[in-house]
This record gives structure tokens, sequence and C-alpha cells, in this order.
């Protein structure tokens, strides 16, 4: 949903959880968008955001708009290094906001249909999820929301795989089901 900061609360307090570490999120984006992870670090530092659009995307990438129980489990703020030109130059798609929709201006984002998100509270894309819940909240989008306080990233995925699953992993597929019916 953004790829702007990797510092958010749920990147640290979930960084060493399976199945999707905070190092292997920004290698993942990376790959995706360039072929290599060339610039990790420079990208988990927040080294690769201009402080104009950092500044210009803060009203909706920002840990000021997640709520205080999901900041709790001992997260400071870090302040992200200097800008670095010729990372931004790599990965300015990042920007984009068909890889980023939490980017994308009001006037799309207000069209979008009724939506459903599913967070996981052990999951470094937990605060993507809130962020983007509270996009779409704030443009008058309809959403319905569902929190896992016992899922990891990838739990739906493993329900009922080769006999292996988690009662979080249930719970979470019967609210995307539940909510495909309402429809």
């Amino acid at each position: 949903l953004q790829a702007l900061d990797f510092n958010l609360p749920s990147y640290h307090q979930n960084r060493g959880v399976p199945l999707l570490f905070r190092e292997r999120a920004a290698f993942f984006a990376l790959q995706y968008l360039n072929g290599d992870a060339l610039h990790m670090q420079e990208v988990l530092e927040g080294s690769h955001i201009p402080p104009d659009m950092r500044l210009k995307y803060r009203k909706w990438v920002s840990p000021d708009n997640i709520p205080e129980k999901f900041k709790v489990r001992g997260v400071k703020p870090l302040r992200p290094t200097d800008f670095i030109a010729e990372v931004y130059e790599t990965v300015k798609r990042f920007c984009e906001p068909n890889l980023c929709p939490l980017l994308a201006e009001d006037a799309i984002v207000h069209q979008l249909p009724e939506s459903f998100i599913l967070t996981c509270e052990y999951d470094v894309l937990r605060d993507d999820g809130l962020l983007y819940k509270k996009r779409l909240e704030d443009n008058g989008v309809r959403v319905t929301w569902y929190h896992l306080e016992d899922g990891f990233h990838g739990i739906i995925s493993l329900y009922d795989y080769c006999g292996f699953s988690f009662p979080a992993g249930k719970r979470g597929l019967d609210s995307v089901v539940n909510f495909l019916k309402s429809l």
C-alpha cells in the first residue's frame, strides 16, 4: 500500500515475525520495482524520499494516523536519514498511486467502491492497512475492517494447508467470505 516509510510502528514491532520480515518487505518492493534490491538499506532508513515529498504525504503516511493502541509495543519513532537523490531516482515509482494506492489523490480515492481490509497484529504491513482504512473512510468510502489480534502475515494462506492451520486463519477467511456474501 505504501513504500515511503518502512519505519512505521508495525515494521519495527514485527520486524522479526515470520512470514514477512521488515527487510523482506523492502526487498520484495525493490525487486518488483527494479529487479534488484541494490538500495535496500537506504530505503529502510528512509533516504529514498525527498523532504518535500515526505512532507506532502505525511498527512496520509504517518504514525500520527495510527490508533494509539497499535503503538504500545515499545516503538520509538525514527528520524529518516538524509535524502540521497541517486536512490530516489531508482525508486521514484514508489510514489505512483498504481504502486502505492495510499498515495492516490482524494479525487480518486473517494470514487473507490466499498472495501474490505483485513489486518493482522503480528504483520509488518498492519499499519499500512490501518492507514489505508483511515484514508478510505476520510474520503467517504465504506470500509469493513477485520483485525486478527493473534494473526500474522499470510495466516489465511495457511488455512487447512496440508493439515496445518491456525484458528485465526479460519476467522480471517470467514470474515472475507462474510463480506463477499454481504455484497
